[in-house]
C-alpha cells in the first residue's frame, strides 16, 4: 500500500486532513503530516521528511508527497524527497485528499493521477 505524506505550511495539511477524516471516518492509507513553520530550520525538516519517508515506505509501495505551493518551502522540502518511488504533487485541497483516500489499493502512479484529477475537477466556479 503506498504510504502518505502531507507536507504544508503551518498547519494547513492538517486541517485538510482532519475535515477529509470527518468526511470518510478514517484514511486507510499509513499517513504523516508535516508542517513547516515560517521560522522553522528546512534542514531539520527535510531530515524529518526523509524519517517519515522510509516509515511510510515500508511495504516498498512508493510514497505520494502532497504539498501546497509550488516553490514555497514545504515544496522544496519536498522535492528533494523524489526518487524513483516517491511521487510529489503540489496545490493540496480537500477533494484531492478525499480522492486519495477513496482509492487506497491503487498503484503510486495510478493513485497520483487520481489525486490531481479530483484536485482539478474539485475546483469550479459556481454559477450564480
Amino acid at each position: 500500500m503506498v504510504g502518505l505524506l502531507v507536507i504544508t505550511h503551518n498547519n494547513v495539511g492538517g486541517a485538510l486532513f482532519d475535515a477529509a477524516i470527518s468526511v470518510l471516518g478514517d484514511c486507510p492509507l499509513p499517513f504523516e503530516i508535516l508542517p513547516v513553520s515560517q521560522n522553522c530550520d528546512p534542514e531539520e525538516r527535510f531530515q524529518k521528511a526523509q524519517t517519515y519517508l522510509k516509515k511510510l515506505n515500508t511495504p516498498g509501495d512508493g510514497v505520494l508527497v502532497i504539498t501546497d505551493m509550488y516553490g514555497s518551502t514545504p515544496s522544496n522540502i519536498a522535492t528533494k524527497l523524489a526518487t524513483d518511488n516517491v511521487t510529489i504533487i503540489t496545490g493540496i485541497n480537500l477533494p484531492m485528499l478525499i480522492r486519495i483516500m477513496n482509492y487506497p489499493k491503487l498503484s503510486i502512479d495510478k493513485l497520483a493521477n487520481k489525486a490531481v484529477s479530483g484536485g482539478q475537477t474539485g475546483v469550479i466556479i459556481v454559477e450564480r
